[in-house]
């Protein structure tokens, strides 16, 4: 299936009936990247076990590069410029930081379908309709993963990278997730080749002539989630 024939397809993820709603949390303040990942072991920990719901967790990081498992050390330009972390999500290397939505995603997919291509793709989904809220086509590509969006005013065939997907799974519960660039400083992406793509950049929201803020792209993201994944909850 070509990536036009499946940004055309209504991708649905739910939930098994019954079941209760996803939980919501955003972090106001950045969030450190240890103690991210220390916080989503525990809470997957605990949904394959029965005693924690879901959990979608909204957040911002300091800014760092990260390593995924198919990640190159020759992708890492700058390797003293941040903190560099090796992680276990699929993906090459890519860059965090303030005015970047981070989304970890902990879903129980022994509940809703236990497909990985067809979880990322409602991922993709996911992004690409939130884009559309703003009028931004986001489209997916068959050689290189992520959300694309194309730069006619840059020059022809020019395209740029505006959101990430990396994920991992154990015992059919997901962690990790995806990156939006919403105002992040597109300069410190220059310390790495992004998840290993030489020829393209990387763009955002602000880049684009979108004036969000983070709290208004909240909002969008929520609504978009909840057509694919069902509802949410906030504690």
């Amino acid at each position: 299936m070509s990536p036009a024939q499946r940004d055309t397809l209504s991708f649905s993820f739910l939930p098994n009936s019954g079941s209760e709603p996803v939980e919501w949390r955003i972090s106001d303040d950045l969030v450190d990247y240890d103690t991210a990942l220390s916080k989503m072991d525990d809470r997957v920990q605990r949904i394959i076990a029965g005693e924690a719901r879901e959990l979608v967790w909204l957040l911002e990081h300091p800014p760092l590069y990260t390593a995924g498992t198919s990640a190159s050390d020759a992708d890492l330009v700058s390797p003293d410029r941040f903190p560099v972390y090796s992680t276990g999500r699929g993906g090459q290397h890519t860059y965090h930081g303030p005015g970047q939505r981070v989304a970890y995603v902990m879903l129980d997919l022994r509940r809703r379908q236990q497909d990985v291509r067809a979880f990322v793709s409602a991922l993709e989904a996911w992004l690409i309709n939130s884009l559309w809220h703003y009028h931004i086509r986001g489209e997916r590509r068959e050689d290189r993963v992520g959300v694309w969006v194309q730069r006619p005013d840059q020059g022809q065939n020019v395209e740029d990278k505006i959101a990430a997907i990396g994920i991992r799974i154990r015992k059919w519960v997901t962690f990790h997730g995806v990156s939006l660039n919403v105002e992040p400083d597109l300069e410190h992406f220059s310390g790495i080749v992004p998840c290993g793509v030489q020829e393209h950049g990387v763009t955002s929201l602000v880049d684009l002539g979108i004036p969000v803020t983070m709290a208004e792209n909240d909002s969008v993201l929520r609504a978009e989630f909840e057509k694919i994944f069902g509802s949410t909850a906030s504690n």
